[in-house]
């Protein structure tokens, strides 16, 4: 589980990172359901990292609901299984 959550959030950096570059030179973008995708697939330190220090998408007040949505749901789901093991 500890490599599949360093690798998720490895990836998460990087393609929000890319995302960012593509913006950058006006080129087709990675779509805004792939970046959450990741993120809740468990990438969420590694987005929320990479959002911070490129500055991607934190001017976006939906985006940022919307990871702040998966990040509620990510605690209770952590919470939940947390209390039955």
């Amino acid at each position: 589980m500890l490599y599949y959550l360093l690798l998720i959030n490895f990836f998460s950096f990087v393609i929000f990172g890319l995302d960012k570059r593509k913006s950058i030179v006006h080129r087709r973008r990675i779509p805004e359901t792939t970046l959450l995708g990741i993120s809740f697939l468990g990438g969420t330190i590694g987005s929320i990292a990479a959002m911070l220090i490129f500055r991607h998408k934190i001017s976006k007040t939906s985006f940022l609901l919307k990871m702040g949505l998966i990040v509620l749901i990510q605690a209770a789901l952590i919470y939940f299984f947390g209390k039955k093991y």
